[in-house]
């Protein structure tokens, strides 16, 4: 079976500029972009969890921070784009730009995609903190599936991060609090979300599809008062009903169901993308357009 480019409840056009994307994320907007083919079902691996902490240390929520991975745009520094740890960012600050906040998935900061993603960000004019979970001591790893009670664990240690990381932007020259988005893709989705306060001025969710199903005892997804975009492969091997576990026969692969209610949501599927997708030129013109509606782009005024 296939199905060949869909849309729901609102219109796409204009990916590549900005003013014109201001008429289309006014609502619930559903993409499929290409052809899908689905395939037989794999069988079910037996899955592994390591590590017993889950729970922040004095030590390590500080290091969660100091080690997260910064970039930082040409109007920041003055000079080149900035990348690297926020322990050793110059403390050199031209001016206060949008910031994203990104928690990383399961395979921690040392995924290339996510730094080559936060550079081409800073390209934007878009500064980037992905705070670094893996620095917790003996923290709980896994290979999917186990059991529901070790991925909870696990989403409250990223909830937890959430908050360190607002703290440590309180004090950045070059964060602007009003133009603060949060982020987070795969095993960071559920704590982004999930997230209930108004500190944001949107959320991205990367693979993670917002519903109940092996993952989570129950998706518990808020619907925010602020733009949320949720880019998704539409075959992705953890979150689609290609996933031989998925333990919910009547899977989407996305966050339409939960987010239904919400009035400026858009959620956009990619035929045949990896799982991780931050960089699939699809993704990339969905979350340019996406951010320059949202928080505009640039130095603040």
């Amino acid at each position: 079976m296939s199905q060949k480019l869909m849309k729901v409840e609102g219109m796409w056009r204009g990916f590549h500029r900005g003013t014109e994307m201001k008429r289309s994320w006014r609502s619930l907007a559903v993409v499929l972009v290409g052809i899908v083919a689905w395939s037989a079902v794999a069988e079910v691996p037996r899955g592994e969890a390591k590590g017993s902490a889950w729970r922040h240390t004095e030590s390590s929520a500080a290091a969660v921070v100091a080690n997260a991975d910064v970039a930082l745009p040409a109007e920041v520094t003055g000079g080149d784009i900035y990348f690297g740890k926020l322990a050793q960012v110059p403390r050199i600050a031209k001016t206060k730009v949008p910031v994203i906040l990104f928690l990383h998935g399961s395979s921690g900061l040392r995924l290339e995609a996510i730094g080559e993603w936060q550079r081409w960000l800073a390209t934007l004019g878009y500064a980037s903190i992905a705070p670094d979970s893996m620095v917790l001591p003996d923290r709980i790893t896994y290979t999917s599936p186990v059991g529901k009670d070790v991925y909870e664990k696990i989403h409250a240690l990223r909830a937890s991060e959430i908050t360190l990381a607002l703290n440590a932007l309180s004090d950045l020259a070059w964060a602007d609090p009003r133009r603060l988005v949060l982020s987070g893709a795969s095993e960071g989705g559920p704590a982004v979300a999930r997230y209930a306060s108004p500190n944001f001025a949107g959320r991205m969710i990367f693979s993670w599809s917002c519903e109940d199903n092996y993952f989570v005892d129950a998706h518990r997804t808020v619907v925010p008062s602020e733009p949320v975009l949720n880019v998704m492969s539409a075959t992705d091997p953890f979150f689609s009903r290609r996933n031989a576990y998925i333990g919910n026969d009547g899977v989407q692969g996305h966050c339409g169901a939960a987010l239904r209610e919400h009035r400026n949501a858009t959620i956009v599927l990619i035929p045949g993308a990896p799982h991780t997708l931050l960089n699939v030129p699809q993704a990339r013109i969905a979350v340019e357009a996406w951010l320059r509606t949202t928080v505009g782009a640039g130095a603040t005024k």
